[in-house]
């Protein structure tokens, strides 16, 4: 079976025999080597002890007083947030059930970058098996913010962070504008995935340096429905079906979820008759048309009618897809996480 996403740390997780991921100390240990929580130089002693202990081990209770002995406001607050964390995570029965509650009761102030990480782990592991790149490509959008871009009419994805580093580097290197005239491609040297360079994801689905032909390649649409279908089965353990659509041409619409806050910013104007500006219509990423196939589980309000995905790029045209919107959106009678 082909590996991808190293980087998840899956492997450092053990899959229990409900299907869900298990929190190990060699995953705590890999949170405590984040540089948030490494003792810089001039830390206390107290928080080097701490840190040294929590390697030593990773399981080991953590007491208020020993994040009030540290000198350093903000590594009190850092070692707070870790803490209460790693202790939500080994006390639930699986990571699904821990990021499910998160996304249901709110994160409070855990910081996005947690979520995010869980999100990684999470749709690894839903993922597994998995032998199709555009999919997995696709799926990159739960966990990567996305720069959008359109060339030669087609809307192109790439890795937002990615693309920063790449425009850093060329910043640097003081490229004159024949230099830009002479890369004329929107993201640089990177490779948009088609199905001559499709394979090469397995070799570098961590580089997250493969654009992702969403306007152009159908291939590309139909990875991130088969994504949704395996995080929504995996986390709500409902079977759904998404397909890609043009447009909304229902004229008895009932439900929508707005893959992300300019999404659901559309869809509130939509579903409230309001008038959208003109540039509304060239925000939106994706229409997709979920369906649930055991119509017990769903809202009466609903029934068997669709429901409409709507997934939009903000102002920066940057895409920040929020998969916890699926679990907590769409019109299931009950929900169930994993556990």
């Amino acid at each position: 079976m082909r590996e991808f996403w190293v980087a998840s740390g899956h492997h450092l997780t053990r899959r229990a025999d409900h299907g869900g991921l298990v929190a190990t100390p060699e995953l705590i240990m890999a949170y405590l080597a984040r540089p948030e929580l490494m003792p810089p130089p001039d830390a206390c002693e107290a928080e080097r002890n701490l840190h040294a202990s929590l390697l030593a081990n990773p399981l080991r209770p953590v007491a208020t007083g020993d994040i009030a002995a540290l000198a350093d406001a903000d590594a009190r607050e850092n070692w707070t947030f870790m803490t209460a964390f790693r202790d939500r995570l080994i006390a639930a029965p699986s990571l699904e059930a821990v990021y499910v509650t998160l996304a249901r009761n709110g994160a409070g102030d855990l910081p996005p970058i947690f979520l995010s990480q869980l999100c990684h782990l999470i749709l690894r592991n839903a993922l597994e098996g998995c032998d199709d790149p555009y999919t997995l490509r696709a799926a990159e959008l739960f966990y990567r913010s996305q720069a959008a871009t359109v060339q030669d009419g087609t809307l192109l994805l790439a890795d937002a962070e990615v693309v920063e580093a790449q425009q850093h580097a060329r910043h640097d290197m003081h490229s004159s504008p024949l230099t830009a005239m002479l890369q004329p491609q929107a993201f640089g040297e990177m490779d948009v995935m088609d199905d001559e360079n499709a394979w090469t994801y397995w070799s570098r689905s961590d580089a997250h340096a493969m654009v992702m032909n969403l306007g152009g390649n159908p291939k590309a649409r139909a990875g991130l429905c088969r994504a949704i279908e395996r995080w929504v089965a995996h986390l709500l353990g409902a079977v759904v079906s998404v397909e890609p659509v043009a447009s909304i041409e229902d004229h008895d619409w009932r439900w929508f979820v707005g893959l992300d806050g300019e999404g659901t910013r559309i869809g509130n104007a939509l579903w409230n008759g309001d008038a959208l500006d003109r540039h509304a219509g060239g925000r939106i990423v994706a229409l997709m048309r979920l369906n649930i196939e055991d119509t017990r589980l769903v809202d009466e309000r609903v029934g068997t009618r669709p429901v409409y995905l709507i997934l939009a790029m903000g102002a920066d045209k940057v895409v920040r897809l929020k998969p916890q919107n699926l679990v907590v959106g769409l019109p299931l009678a009950s929900a169930a996480a994993r556990t």
